[in-house]
Order: structure tokens, then C-alpha cells, then sequence
């Protein structure tokens, strides 16, 4: 379950069902007008749940629309006889904020703070529901996405420099030699070579013969230059669909904003991209996607 795929619309909707289950608990009526002088402490004003129909229709049925939307927006690609979880929760939506405002409407008493915040909590909720696929700021990630870490060659602190061997700013020693030190390897102007006589005090140094160096022999056969495509994370702004590598025209999964993925092939205008659960697949639309 992707929670980083939830969106400010998802938070929205989760708001609004918690303010609804609360105002279940509140009197749906002002109360008893109690005359001077009569003990009026049993004659408590009703709440919903005291009418289970009413509980049922329009407080529980929009938290069973919200927890549908939250569970079809963390797990994409979840169906209820062929249609999506989260059409199912904005259908809940809707018909808690009809019974709402249908209830209300046929109140003879005057409506309580259970059912004034019912009905505000509903509004909220099904707006909410309806606007989120719709509306840029109810798209946006509800979380932020973590940055991804710099791998760190093996053996190396973080936020160290590494001088390892192989690491282009450390300067490799000869064989035998110790690192810091100035090396006098085969070659080296200030090294003494192996059987050659110490010049006299007050004679010139001779001067070092050019060595002869024979190229190396070319190989038979030239190796294919790498690719300039290196592999990269990345997240995209909003929910896009992974088709197959075989070009087969349904997803195979739901990219989600808020979550990273790694680009491991490019291919064409697209990039083959892989799910946190290992799938592999091709997107094709890459417009707007943001690189770790």
C-alpha cells in the first residue's frame, strides 16, 4: 500500500469523513425547551445513531466513501465487479450528500449541530471526491518525495570524499610505492636507475636517452561505443499509465506521483521504467517528470 500516492484532494476527502463521523455523535435537534421549575435531564436530543437509517444513509456511507477512495488511490488497479474503488467511493459521496440535504430539508423540528455539521461535512466530502482528478491543486501529492541517495562506492563514508583505486581526483602510486610520498618509478627524472653510475661532483648529469616506446597493436576488433543513456529516479507529476515492453496497448501498472522509480532504458521518446516490486514496463509520457 502506497501511501506517498495520495493527493491533497485524498487528504480533503479524509478530513471531511472525520468531521462527519464526529458529528454523528451530535444532536441532530436543538434540544427540549424544558419550562422553569421540570427536571428535563432525560429528555436527551437524538443523534444518528438512534436512527440507524439515517446513520447508515448518510454518516457511515460517506466514511465508506472515503476509505474507498484512499484504498483505490494507495492500491491503483483495484476492481469491484469491473469498476475502480475509488468510483465507487465518490458514488458513496454523492448519495450521502443527497440523503443530507433531502433529510434536512424535511426536518419539522429545527436541525442540531449534529446535522447542520453533517451536512457541511458532505458538501466538503463529495465536492472533494468529484474535484480531485480534476482540479491541479487537489492533484498535487499530498507527501513530498524523498530525495534518493547518492550510492557511495563500497566501503566509503557519506559526505566523505572517496580517494579510492579507480577515483578520478586521487593519484594512484606505482607498484611498490607508498601513497604521500614522491615517487621515483621507472622513468621519473629524479630516480636513480638500476646500474647506472653516480656522476662525478662538478659533471654535468647526462642527459637521459629517449626511450623507444613500440605502440601496442591495435585490436581486431573495435568495441561498440557505450551509451550516453545512464539509468536515473525520477517521480512524475501525476498518475500515468506503464504499458508492456512488447507495445501491447494495455498498463500493466500506474506510475503514482510522490513515489520514485528507476529509468533503466531509454526507448524512443519513452523510458522503460521499473516499479518498486520489480515490474518493467515502457512510459510513454514523460512531460513534466522530475529527476533525482
Amino acid at each position: 500500500m502506497n501511501i506517498r500516492s495520495l493527493t491533497r484532494g485524498d487528504g480533503v476527502v479524509i478530513g471531511a469523513a472525520v468531521v462527519l463521523f464526529i458529528a454523528s455523535f451530535l444532536g441532530l435537534t436543538p434540544g427540549v425547551d424544558c419550562p422553569q421549575g421540570i427536571d428535563c435531564s432525560k429528555f436527551d436530543s437524538p443523534n444518528a445513531w438512534d436512527s440507524l437509517g439515517l446513520l447508515m444513509s448518510m454518516f457511515l456511507s460517506g466514511v465508506i466513501a472515503a476509505a474507498l477512495i484512499v484504498v483505490g488511490r494507495a492500491m491503483p488497479g483495484r476492481k469491484v465487479a469491473g469498476i475502480d474503488l475509488g468510483q465507487f467511493g465518490v458514488a458513496f459521496a454523492v448519495f450521502s450528500l443527497w440523503t443530507a440535504f433531502w433529510t434536512i430539508i424535511d426536518m419539522t423540528a429545527d436541525a442540531g449541530a449534529g446535522m447542520i455539521l453533517g451536512l457541511l461535512s458532505t458538501i466538503v466530502l463529495a465536492a472533494a471526491a468529484v474535484a480531485a482528478p480534476l482540479v491541479p491543486a487537489l492533484k498535487a501529492p499530498l507527501l513530498g518525495a524523498p530525495r534518493p541517495q547518492q550510492p557511495q562506492p563500497y566501503g566509503g563514508q557519506p559526505g566523505q570524499p572517496q580517494a579510492g583505486y579507480g577515483y578520478p581526483g586521487a593519484q594512484q602510486p606505482p607498484y611498490g610505492g607508498q601513497p604521500g610520498q614522491p615517487q621515483g618509478g621507472y622513468g621519473y627524472p629524479a630516480a636513480q636507475q638500476p646500474g647506472q653510475p653516480q656522476p662525478a661532483q662538478g659533471q654535468q648529469p647526462q642527459q637521459p636517452q629517449a626511450e623507444q616506446h613500440t605502440p601496442a597493436p591495435a585490436p581486431a576488433a573495435a568495441t561498440a561505443a557505450p551509451s550516453d543513456f545512464s539509468p536515473f529516479w525520477f517521480a512524475v507529476p501525476v498518475a500515468r499509465p506503464l504499458y508492456a515492453e512488447d507495445g501491447s496497448p494495455t498498463p500493466i501498472a500506474e506510475l503514482a506521483p510522490g513515489t520514485w522509480y528507476l529509468a533503466v532504458e531509454q526507448r524512443g521518446q519513452g523510458l522503460v521504467a521499473q516499479t518498486q516490486d520489480g515490474r518493467r514496463g515502457v512510459l510513454q509520457d514523460t512531460t513534466g517528470i522530475q529527476r533525482g
